[in-house]
């Protein structure tokens, strides 16, 4: 047998290709891991990123294709920070920008409304904090699930190069360790062209000669906003607004067809795109009507009546830029309001506060304040729980449902009778103080209420993407049309040339999570297969000698036995 080893390795030698490809294949087999698991796609929502007034705001990237870092890691330099939301502060944020972070994954608790008022408080700060912050890099959020917390959990205890004590624990480290590389299937934000924001109209209409009637418009904005547009549900702000709207308009249709008594104003209800973004909607309706003055439902306007987060507390607050005069008609309103407060509701804390517009910000605090700042003569105010504009909650993706409308309905009765009472000019007829309007088969509808409620707090509405048909809006539209005649939308873009805001793409995409070994694994792996097949060549070229010397010692053994 050993006389035949020479010329078996003399052929294999001729061969060379083949008996690497025969030692390689088995080697990488054994020394392979014995599970492979493939990637964890999940969907995960950016941040905001839009131009207004030709200001940036938000993230300006989108690209991820990073290792997954804790924010403890002494490196994290073209790395993607996995962070959980109660583990976030505002110096964190900066710190982890200040280091070079890639990217920024926030993991979101599965369910928000588990959460305590205080929390959320918490958040909505630093929600606001971050959307004041100029941020470089892609920022994502996602909601925990299993994977995702294994992952968190697994980046926080391994041991890799830059968080080794020792050289020699770095070396063990990466030989052991496995990490995970995050990549996000989206491309670069790009502008928008063309965004639609889309206004809806209706109109109810008095009894008498149409030009001499005066008029009550309705104002409700319909868009949300937060720090991930995708999340944005808005339930308070603006969804408790619209909703008081909808069914504000299904009162007075109602009211007004049984009504024996000639009802001498019009009412306008009006929902607005653009709310969260300076109140482009309004401002574009109120310029068709100033083109327009013969076409506009503006014309002999009594008061402009904005409906802004109006589903809790037991404080609502009046919001106006200028108190109207004694003996006009806005101011006959205002003391209707009051009264019914006094009188129909004494658990509501109503009042009024006036604020002046400060004309050097180009971002305007209430909706009223734009039909302020168009036309001197239109009075028009915003009713609000909040005393704040500047408030967090109003701009918030913590801004969830609350499951008691109870005091949404309380207000939105309160304004149907203070509304009743001043159309009808009941004060000045002498009728009782505490007399009831709406009542029995007039009153506000719950079943409506919480089920408008139920959809608008599970649907996001950020203005980059409602397009003109999405379905949301048809459903507005079509709600209107039950109660009213004549609704109409109207539709308007950014100016090309020098566009008021500015809309970026990529809201919401996947991202992939993949288990794998650290780069300097690689390095070391290598080394290791090029040593290994360095010693097998060597012992191949140099198999002659060795060779010779086992037989010879085989022949020495034989004699040693033959002896």
């Amino acid at each position: 047998m050993l006389e035949n080893v020479p010329d078996i390795l003399e052929i294999l030698k001729s061969f060379p290709v083949s008996l690497t490809v025969l030692c390689v294949i088995p080697f990488v087999i054994l020394s392979g891991p014995t599970c492979v698991q493939g990637a964890h796609e999940f969907p995960v929502f950016r941040m905001q990123q839009f131009d207004l007034h030709q200001t940036s705001t938000g993230s300006r990237s989108a690209l991820v294709n990073m290792e997954a870092r804790p924010m403890s890691s002494e490196v994290l330099t073209r790395r993607c920070v996995v962070i959980k939301l109660s583990e976030l502060t505002i110096d964190h944020f900066k710190e982890v920008i200040d280091k070079g972070a890639g990217a920024l994954l926030i993991l979101l608790p599965r369910h928000l409304s588990n959460l305590t008022q205080q929390e959320i408080e918490d958040w909505q700060l630093l929600e606001n904090e971050l959307l004041s912050q100029m941020v470089p890099v892609a920022l994502y959020f996602a909601y925990e699930d299993d994977y995702l917390v294994n992952l968190h959990k697994h980046i926080q205890v391994a041991v890799t190069s830059d968080q080794a004590n020792s050289g020699f624990e770095a070396l063990l480290g990466v030989t052991s360790a496995s990490g995970y590389q995050l990549v996000a299937s989206a491309s670069e934000a790009k502008q928008k062209k063309d965004t639609v924001i889309t206004n809806i109209q209706g109109k109810l209409a008095g009894m008498g000669v149409d030009e001499n009637l005066p008029t009550i418009a309705i104002v409700a904005h319909y868009d949300t906003f937060g720090v991930a547009p995708s999340l944005a549900n808005g339930s308070d702000s603006n969804g408790s607004g619209v909703v008081a709207l909808l069914e504000l308009s299904r009162l007075f249709s109602r009211l007004l067809d049984r009504s024996l008594t000639p009802v001498r104003y019009h009412l306008v209800f009006f929902l607005s795109g653009g709310g969260k973004f300076n109140y482009q909607g309004t401002k574009k309706w109120l310029e068709d009507s100033l083109d327009n003055p013969e076409q506009s439902a503006l014309n002999e306007v009594d008061f402009v009546l904005c409906l802004d987060s109006l589903g809790r507390d037991d404080n609502l607050f009046l919001h106006v830029s200028k108190p109207p005069k004694e003996g006009t008609l806005a101011f006959e309103l205002f003391e209707d309001f009051k009264q019914v407060a006094q009188n129909m509701f004494p658990q509501l804390n109503f009042s009024v506060i006036h604020k002046k517009i400060n004309l050097a910000d180009e971002v305007l605090s209430w909706e009223h304040e734009r039909f302020s700042v168009h036309t001197q003569r239109l009075p028009a105010g915003t009713l609000s729980h909040y005393s704040d504009p500047q408030t967090p909650g109003r701009r918030s993706m913590f801004d969830i449902r609350v499951h008691d409308d109870q005091k949404l309905e309380r207000n939105i009765k309160f304004i149907a009778e203070s509304l009743a009472r001043h159309i009808f000019n009941l004060t000045k007829k002498g009728y009782s103080k505490d007399l009831e309007t709406f009542t029995q088969g007039l009153g506000v509808d719950s079943q409506f209420v919480k089920t408008w409620m139920d959809y608008l707090s599970l649907q996001p509405r950020p203005a980059q993407s409602l397009h003109k048909d999405h379905p949301f809006l048809q459903g507005l539209e079509l709600t209107l049309s039950k109660f009213i005649k004549d609704v109409k939308r109207t539709t308007m873009k950014a100016d090309k040339r020098d566009p008021e805001f500015v809309f970026y793409d990529q809201l919401e995409t996947k991202m992939s999570a993949y288990r794998v070994k650290p780069a300097i694994f690689d390095l070391f792996l290598a080394v290791g297969i090029a040593s290994y097949l360095g010693m097998v060549y060597l012992a191949i070229q140099n198999f002659s000698s060795l060779s010779d010397f086992l037989w010879q010692k085989q022949l020495g053994n034989l004699k040693v036995k033959q002896g």
